[in-house]
């Protein structure tokens, strides 16, 4: 497993989230590139490629199993909730939060095995 796909799957979630609601604002771009720059430590420009890559992996995505399969065995339990705190902080960024957007963290938050109590305490952190 490499490092690369990791990052691809992490970023192509985000950005899933980012498009939930059919509105992207740049807030939302932004926090996913702050968030990949952050949790990878990447460059401005390495994010704005993997961002791309990212969205073209998300296009017409059935399913979410190949890349929660692939974080569920390399990202710790506390790693895997602070991605969920992530996924919250997307949704939230445009500043209201969508039906759309909320089920769609609930549904990556079963997929990442993250528990109800965790999945809790991502969203109050990410509210704040």
């Amino acid at each position: 497993m490499s490092e690369h796909s990791l990052q691809l799957a992490t970023a192509a979630l985000l950005i899933e989230m980012m498009r939930m609601d059919d509105d992207v604002v740049e807030d939302e771009r932004q926090i996913v590139r702050d968030i990949l720059n952050n949790r990878f430590s990447l460059s401005d420009s390495e994010t704005g490629q993997l961002m791309a890559l990212a969205e073209d992996e998300a296009a017409g995505l059935a399913d979410y199993y190949q890349f929660t399969s692939l974080i569920n065995k390399n990202f710790s339990p506390p790693q895997r909730a602070k991605l969920v705190e992530h996924l919250w902080q997307v949704a939230y960024a445009d500043g209201q939060l969508d039906k759309h957007e909320e089920h769609l963290v609930r549904k990556l938050a079963e997929l990442l095995h993250v528990p109800h109590s965790a999945f809790i305490a991502a969203k109050h952190r990410a509210i704040q």
